[in-house]
């Protein structure tokens, strides 16, 4: 049962790994003669690339999904039910969508976007928590998750029909979105969500989450295959849909695996992004000032709006620098939320 077990998690996240491989590969060549670009400002002089890699992604989450979907209908008898694993993958899709609408929207000019001048505009703000609203659809459809949810310090509480009609839709509308503050630099997506989801990879494993231990080693092999070609030296830049995608399968993760009180520890430096960029009303840039040694610099002085800008001011830093330490500083919320879970504070 172990080797079957492990084997039906195993071969679909090598085929998520391969297919994202191909996909990016693709999109690079396809995205670039279509026009679909972003800049990537911080090299000597600004780079025009492919964006919104993500749905590369998206694309080998949804088929790894749906090779265990296929073995469960086929080959083997499925221990997770395949109508929720198409809701989740339903879910990515349509968050994936807006997230390549929000890409999509490239100037022939700069226009000022977020804090500074881009070709890429994208949705407004209002816009983007309606429309990843969509996202939470399939979900609160399949009454997702478990409405039981236990909060340190207080214990299980009940939340019934609150959980599908209210909880799911506001995760929905708020991680995503929160997984998009925070990003600018080659690699920083990717390697962040890489270190959460392998977080999430042990707790399932340890704790007997077997959709959890899915979607997270999925997810995993889809990212770690996107570093590859997103890591410094960038060839394609992730975009929105990159972000989005992310976040859907966090909440996908916690929801159907229950594992609520787990993510929300480990999720805490996106938190704290959300907060610092709400002091200034999310008109920020997370890009520093490149030096001509190739450093940064904040680009708001000591007036700090992003973990990014913490970084900045900490020490001199090059690209890989800062997303080196952002991972580190996600490595240790990981270890602590293992630590807490481990001696019963979760």
């Amino acid at each position: 049962m172990v080797y079957h077990t492990f084997q039906t998690i195993i071969i679909p996240a090598l085929v998520s790994f391969i297919i994202t491989v191909v996909g990016t590969k693709f999109l690079i060549e396809y995205f670039y003669s279509a026009g679909i670009v972003a800049e990537d400002k911080n090299k000597e002089k600004p780079l025009i690339l492919p964006g919104s890699g993500g749905l590369a992604v998206a694309f080998g989450i949804v088929v790894g999904i749906l090779v265990y979907a296929f073995g469960g209908s086929f080959i083997y008898t499925p221990v997770l039910s395949i109508s929720n694993l198409l809701a989740v993958a339903l879910s990515i899709i349509l968050i994936a969508f807006v997230g390549f609408l929000d890409d999509l929207n490239v100037k022939s000019k700069r226009v000022k976007s977020t804090g500074i001048m881009d070709i890429r505009q994208g949705l407004k703000q209002w816009q983007k928590p309606l429309l990843t609203l969509i996202g939470a659809l399939p979900l609160v459809a399949i009454n997702a998750g478990v409405s039981i949810v236990n909060i340190p310090f207080i214990g299980h509480v009940q939340l019934g029909i609150l959980y599908p009609l209210l909880v799911l839709p506001l995760a929905i509308i708020f991680v995503p979105n929160a997984v998009n503050l925070l990003g600018g630099f080659n690699g920083l997506e990717a390697t962040t969500s890489i270190v959460a989801s392998f977080g999430f990879l042990i707790y399932s494993i340890f704790y007997g989450n077997y959709i959890g231990a899915l979607l997270s080693t999925i997810l995993f092999a889809s990212l770690l295959a996107f570093l590859f070609f997103n890591s410094y030296r960038a060839k394609i830049l992730p975009g929105d849909s990159l972000t989005y995608v992310i976040g859907a399968t966090f909440v996908a993760i916690m929801a159907m695996g229950n594992a609520e009180t787990f993510g929300v520890i480990i999720f805490i430096p996106w938190i704290i992004e959300f907060f610092l960029h709400a002091r200034r009303k999310f008109n920020v840039s997370d890009l520093g000032i490149r030096q001509r040694d190739g450093t940064f610099k904040a680009p708001y002085g000591k007036q700090v709006y992003s973990l990014t800008h913490i970084v900045m001011n900490a020490k001199k830093v090059r690209e890989p620098d800062v997303t080196l330490y952002l991972s580190i500083f996600e490595a240790i919320f990981v270890v602590l939320a293992l630590v807490l879970k481990l001696y019963g504070f979760l």
